[in-house]
């Protein structure tokens, strides 16, 4: 879209919907509730994966915003069904690189990642040989695999690939709560 509007040629590419399409939330901690939330309204089918369900309480009731619950074991299965996957998985020794090879070639050709938890749980080289490839529709994040990083990166050259600031927290409101913190 931003190089339809620099040429002058509005209209194209027609763009499309979410209404009806499958999103996995990989890591279903408070964040994934939160966009959960949002994306019902959209008419989305959402599964979710969680280490364990049971061992602690969500903010609300999870059944009304999922349709699918797994566990880690379930993310295969669940990208393949995915249109679009979104990360919100905390970062740790076991989730370094868990978006690898593997899962990304599971996911279904043309669907969308997107990263907003930490960028190192992408596998940098699996998402840019997915993104070569034409397997990956494409590639959504607000985290880098360095930070800060480096502008001239060449997944950022993918013309199907959008990065924006991971600043959603920078703003009066969360200034003034961390210094009553």
């Amino acid at each position: 879209m931003d190089t339809a509007v620099i040429q002058k040629d509005l209209g194209v590419p027609v763009g499309d919907t979410i209404f009806g399409k499958t999103i996995l939330i990989l890591g279903f901690g408070a964040i994934g509730v939160e966009v959960a939330k949002r994306l019902r309204p959209f008419g989305v089918k959402v599964h979710a994966t969680k280490r364990n369900w049971a061992s602690d309480t969500l903010p609300c009731d999870v059944d009304g915003l999922v349709d699918k619950k797994g566990g880690p074991d379930d993310m295969y299965q669940f990208a393949r069904e995915a249109d679009i996957v979104i990360t919100c998985m905390t970062l740790t020794n076991e989730t370094v690189g868990i978006v690898d090879h593997k899962f990304v070639s599971s996911m279904k050709k043309g669907s969308y990642l997107v990263n907003i938890a930490r960028g190192r749980l992408l596998d940098y080289q699996a998402v840019f040989d997915h993104l070569q490839s034409g397997h990956l529709g494409g590639l959504g994040i607000d985290v880098a695999w360095m930070e800060p990083f480096d502008p001239e990166d060449p997944i950022l050259k993918f013309p199907n690939v959008i990065i924006t600031p991971h600043v959603a927290g920078v703003t009066e409101y969360s200034y003034r709560t961390m210094a009553k913190v």
